[in-house]
Parts: C-alpha cells; sequence; structure tokens
C-alpha cells in the first residue's frame, strides 16, 4: 500500500476538508502519516497539500510547502506530489504553469478527484467520518461552505463560491461520530457561522443546531467561532446564558468600528450598531468572553478613523483580540475600487499601537481571574515547565492563551480530562494554577 502524508495549511475548515479527505483514504487501504510540516519527514509516496489563499503571507506559505514538497521529490524523498485547497482553487492555471514538478492541482472541494488520483473513490456512506488531526478530546465541526457576504476586502466568497449550509442531520451525525471517538468539546466553525440555515431551512438555524448538539452524548462542550455582526442571531445569546454545554465564548469578528470604513468595507452595519452588539452580548450573557479581530490600514481608515477605532478598543476591553494590516487581494471589490494610499510602515505602526493596548486589557482580564476556580480541559503535559496545559470556556485552541497546572504527584493522566483549578497568578496571555481535587488544592512535588 501507498504511503501518504497530509499536511494541512491555513484555517481549521482546512483541517476538517483534511481530515474527511484522510478518512476516506484511510477506509481505502492507504497507509496514513499525520504531519504538521514536511520537516525531518521520512520517504513517502505520496504529500497531499491542502493550501490556503486568503491573504498573502497565507498563499506565500502555502508555495513555500510546494516548493520544499517539490524539492523532496527531486531528491527522490517524495514519490508524487498532489496539491489542493483554496489556493489551487484560485490560481489553478497559474500554479501549473510555475510549478509542472506538481503530478496534480486540485480545488478545495475536489474530493472525489483526489481520490482518483490515488486510485481510489469516494465512499458516501463515510462522509460523516473523519481522521482526527488534534487531540483526541476536542475538534472542529464545519457546518457551512461558502459564504454570501460581499465585505470588500475578502477573496473567500470567489474562492469558496456561495454559501451552502450542512443538512442538520448530516452535522448531528458527524457529531454523534467524533463524540463516539471520545470528543468532549466541539468547536463550530464556517466562513459564517450565523447564516447556517438560511439557504436550506429559510431562516437562520443556528440556535436550533446548538441546541440539537447539546443533546449528543459525550459533549461537553460547544463554543462558537466566525460569527458576523449583521444579523447576528440574539436566540444564539439567549442559549448560551442558559445552556451549560454551551460555552460562553464568542467569537465575532468586528473588523472596525469607525463607519466610514465599515462602509468602505462593505460590513452592513455602523458604529452605533457595532457598539450597541457588543453591550447587548455583555447585558445577555454576562459572563462572556468575547473574542474579535480588526483590520488596520484599509483604504478609508484614516488616522481619525484609526483613532476611533482604539478608543473603542480601550472602552470595549475585548478579553481576546487579534489584529491584521490591510492585503490588497486581487479580484476583491477593496482592489478594484480603492487605492491601497496607506503605507505598509504605517500600517505596521497602526497595529502596534492597537495590540499594544490590547495587552493592558487582556492583562488586566487575566489577573481579574486569580483566586477564582475554574473548569479546566486538559490538552497535554508540557516537560519544559512540568504542567499540564489546558483551558477554561474562556479560551479556544490554537488562538487563546492555556493554562498551566503543576504536576501533583501520583496524578492520573489529566490529558483529555476536565478538573477544577484555581487560578493562581497570570499574564497577558498564560495564567497559572493548582488543580483542586477532594475539597482542596493539590501541591506539587517538595522537590518540585
Amino acid at each position: 500500500m501507498e504511503s501518504i502524508v497530509v499536511i494541512t495549511l491555513g484555517c481549521a475548515k482546512n483541517r476538517v476538508d483534511s481530515e474527511h479527505l484522510m478518512q476516506q483514504i484511510s477506509a481505502a487501504g492507504g497507509v496514513l502519516r499525520i504531519a504538521e510540516s514536511l520537516d525531518g519527514l521520512p520517504p513517502t509516496d505520496v504529500c497531499l497539500i491542502n493550501t490556503c489563499g486568503f491573504i498573502h503571507d497565507a498563499k506565500q506559505e502555502s508555495i513555500d510547502s510546494i516548493l520544499t514538497a517539490v524539492a523532496a521529490k527531486q531528491e527522490g524523498r517524495i514519490g508524487k506530489v498532489y496539491v489542493f485547497g483554496c489556493l489551487s482553487q484560485r490560481y489553478p492555471q497559474e500554479l501549473a504553469r510555475e510549478i509542472p514538478e506538481v503530478d496534480g492541482f486540485f480545488g478545495a472541494n475536489d474530493f472525489c478527484d483526489i481520490l482518483q488520483a490515488l486510485g481510489y473513490t469516494w465512499q458516501a456512506g463515510r462522509a460523516h467520518e473523519r481522521v482526527l488531526t488534534t487531540p483526541a478530546h476536542y475538534a472542529y465541526l464545519k457546518i457551512s461552505e461558502g459564504c454570501d457576504r460581499s465585505c470588500a476586502y475578502c477573496a473567500i466568497p470567489g474562492i469558496r463560491g456561495r454559501h451552502i449550509s450542512q443538512p442538520m442531520e448530516a452535522l448531528l451525525q458527524e457529531a454523534e461520530h467524533l463524540a463516539a471517538k471520545g470528543v468532549k468539546e466541539l468547536l463550530v466553525v464556517a466562513q459564517d457561522t450565523t447564516y447556517y440555515g438560511l439557504d436550506i431551512y429559510k431562516e437562520r438555524s443556528l440556535a436550533p443546531l446548538l441546541l440539537r448538539l447539546t443533546e449528543v452524548k459525550g459533549l461537553e462542550w460547544i463554543r462558537l467561532h466566525y460569527t458576523y455582526p449583521a444579523g447576528f442571531p440574539e436566540d444564539v445569546l439567549e442559549l448560551m446564558a442558559q445552556h451549560s454545554k454551551i460555552c460562553s465564548y464568542l467569537d465575532i469578528p468586528l473588523q472596525h468600528v469607525s463607519t466610514k470604513v465599515l462602509t468602505a468595507m462593505r460590513r452592513g452595519v455602523d458604529e452605533t450598531f457595532t457598539r450597541a452588539l457588543v453591550a447587548k452580548m455583555r447585558a445577555k450573557v454576562p459572563d462572556i468572553c468575547l473574542r474579535t479581530t480588526f483590520i488596520v490600514g484599509h483604504p478609508g481608515e484614516d488616522k481619525r478613523a484609526f483613532k476611533q477605532l482604539l478608543d473603542f478598543v480601550q472602552e470595549a476591553r475585548f478579553e481576546r483580540m487579534g489584529a491584521f494590516c490591510y492585503s490588497e487581494e486581487e479580484g476583491t471589490l477593496a482592489a478594484l475600487q480603492y487605492k491601497d494610499s496607506i503605507s505598509a510602515r504605517e500600517k505596521q505602526e497602526r497595529y502596534l499601537q492597537l495590540m499594544d493596548a490590547q495587552s493592558g486589557i487582556a492583562f488586566a482580564y487575566n489577573q481579574s481571574r486569580i483566586g477564582k476556580k475554574e473548569r479546566v480541559l486538559i490538552d497535554s503535559w508540557d516537560e519544559a515547565t512540568q504542567s499540564w496545559r489546558g483551558r477554561s470556556q474562556y479560551e479556544s485552541p490554537e488562538v487563546d492563551g492555556e493554562i498551566y497546572l503543576r504536576d501533583v504527584g501520583e496524578a492520573p493522566a489529566w490529558r483529555g480530562q476536565f478538573v477544577d483549578a484555581c487560578i493562581e497568578c497570570a499574564d497577558a496571555y498564560d495564567l497559572q494554577g493548582l488543580i483542586y481535587k477532594d475539597g482542596d488544592y493539590t501541591r506539587p512535588h517538595e522537590n518540585n
């Protein structure tokens, strides 16, 4: 049997796609190797690279990975190289012309064609199954494909196409499959999760889906990512406030607050709406942890607009925040209609200023948790610090900080388990604490 390695680049949605494809390969008898990169990879028959084509840095990472695989092929360490995903969906002819050493380029959803190139066929009865590349206790659930939004800066609709919701019953079958494999935390993702259901059920159906997911035996946390402010379904907040299985955590990329910039971005909201939405979220779910992202340097963002954004961040005090410098992407409305007149240096200065303000906010938030008892899901053991690494409902894997819990002597294998912990100290990113057990906080070894 051929040995096949799958390299996945980009977002969690790409990860889910790769996991479905890997299950099909495994079910057909292929020998899979799971790897984060090609570094140190032993000789393999086939290398599949799932690419990202969203912004310049992501595209460059994908191209570098392809070139690395091609070099390994020329050295005889890889037999064939196949490329799929967003980058090859976006630039199929250009890639085939520039990198002819690749044995095949496929689009983002060409799974049947990829399997055919490998000598396999798609097994529809296994469409809900996946080979997990995350730790066994958490997984992502992609509830829809594509996007119907028309954000000026975004290339995704042109790459992934129109929004297509996955039927609720199919998602529940997939969730039950994951729970049966030991998954305890389900992270709900899509290009826009709040749009779910409009195409097939003719109404926003995210809250009904979440409610059904809470009934899946074995799932203990459900975490919501990639929501959209315009048309945000308030019944999701009501469900979050009522149901303990739904984490009090919401990822909602706001991108800006200035009405001038939001209009240029074609986000469908203004400053008044944005401020009111954040206030409503905090009122309906008092302990909510809000994660957001902003774009600095978008066309139309003059110094006054950036000052509005900076003031908003300091006032709203988001528990989690990321930022990006605007990247002009060919084919987008922003590239066609606006001039990218803000220098790279100015964009970087604004980015650093925004992140510096957020650092103090994140530090204060984490400090406010010192002395509190929190439920923590243990992810892994950290040899360097001799600590277990985990997260509360307020931390999402891969994007947020972690809680480090000191080893407790003859402790069980905590990985994948929930424990109660007391937070003892914190910085702007990570926290440290002790596991709460048998009515008291366990203490580390005397010789630690």
